[in-house]
């Protein structure tokens, strides 16, 4: 295992973010198509008639821009200061899955126990990600 496998999983995550945004605009269209909503309904975020269904997609997207972000920069500081385990590694594809599968129940069926259930577990990878760095980082 090189320092750089710790990269896979950042990419897996930062495609399947620009999946979901590819579902944005494409809600949005439809919802245009249908009459249901303006240009105006986007002129400051969402307003209140834009139907539930072309609200998901979008915080999905806000969704996968959030805590990630942690994500991403334990990976890259692991990268940087060359503390890539096996178990970090482990830990970083968990977590990509975990935010997949929330992203799937979101746009899917929607169950909010679900839904929290499993981000919840992706917050709980990400901040064992971020004990681990620290703990190996502040024992140098």
């Amino acid at each position: 295992m090189t320092t750089h496998t710790i990269l896979q999983p950042m990419a897996v995550l930062a495609l399947w973010t620009l999946l979901v945004l590819l579902l944005v605009p494409i809600a949005r269209f439809k919802a245009g198509a249908r009459g249901e909503v303006d240009f105006d309904d986007f002129k400051y975020g969402e307003s209140p008639r834009v139907p539930t269904a072309t609200r998901v997609p979008n915080r999905v997207f806000m969704n996968l821009l959030e805590v990630p972000v942690l994500f991403y920069l334990a990976c890259l500081v692991a990268v940087i200061t060359q503390h890539v385990t096996p178990t970090l590694l482990m830990l970083a594809w968990a977590y990509v899955a975990l935010r997949v599968l929330h992203s799937v129940i979101y746009l899917g069926y929607n169950h909010v126990p679900h839904r929290l259930t499993v981000f919840a577990l992706s917050n709980v990878v990400a901040a064992v990600m971020w004990c681990l760095l620290l703990a190996r980082l502040w024992a140098l």
